[in-house]
């Protein structure tokens, strides 16, 4: 039998410096996001590891990166954010939102295609309260006639 300890995969956090950036903060779900953007070389960190060991599905790799893809500076900033709370589906949402506002400080005129696509407002729908005496939010009992 194998020791499950030393099966562990190395991934190494990195110290990054972010003195000349913005900061914006993006939520979706139960996720929140602090995101900082810079000028730089398009590296994106994700609490302290790179994005694509952060995100592992090529989805949700495509979802992180759309803002700088849309205003066409996919090489020009390094993103680096903290994000913590949800699924991986719900903090990628975080993400997008935190990059779209930290871009539109850093330059207005990105603001207008991000606009265009929907990624400066906030997805509000989050997951229905479950009812009392019901088995889910929606879900009722089993009707029976006899």
């Amino acid at each position: 039998m194998e020791n499950l300890s030393t099966t562990t995969t190395n991934t190494k956090k990195i110290k990054l410096d972010f003195k000349e950036s913005k900061y914006a903060t993006g939520r979706r779900k139960r996720s929140i996001a602090k995101v900082w953007v810079k000028k730089g070389s398009g590296n994106i960190y994700v609490n302290g590891i790179k994005m694509n060991e952060y995100f592992k599905r090529p989805v949700h790799q495509i979802i992180v990166t759309r803002p700088l893809e849309i205003s066409e500076v996919r090489t020009s900033y390094d993103v680096r954010c903290f994000v913590k709370g949800g699924g991986l589906s719900g903090q990628a949402g975080a993400i997008i939102l935190g990059i779209s506002k930290a871009l539109i400080s850093h330059n207005q005129d990105l603001k207008k295609n991000l606009k265009k696509d929907k990624l400066t407002t906030r997805d509000s729908r989050v997951v229905e309260r479950k009812k009392y005496g019901h088995r889910k939010a929606r879900r009722s009992f089993q009707f029976s006639k006899r």
